[in-house]
């Protein structure tokens, strides 16, 4: 079984970059990875605030948000 992630982000260079990386770092048998262009995708800023995402991009695992950069910060999604 593996482990829900959500990578949350916004479309930004500094964010494209960072999805990037982590397509590429995280072991795909053991994440099961869900990529969220909140950009696209506003409905799902209310999601990613619940889980504690204050900037993007931002990576969710198991409920514990991981900030990787400075992209923009959630509020201007709204």
């Amino acid at each position: 079984m593996s482990t829900k992630a959500t990578f949350y982000h916004a479309g930004c260079p500094v964010c494209v970059a960072a999805e990037r990386t982590v397509a590429e770092a995280l072991d795909r048998s053991k994440y099961n990875v869900e990529i969220v262009h909140l950009g696209q995708q506003k409905g799902r800023v209310a999601e990613a605030e619940k889980a504690g995402v204050k900037s993007v991009p931002a990576l969710v695992i198991n409920g514990q948000p991981f900030h990787i950069n400075h992209g923009a910060d959630l509020s201007v999604l709204k």
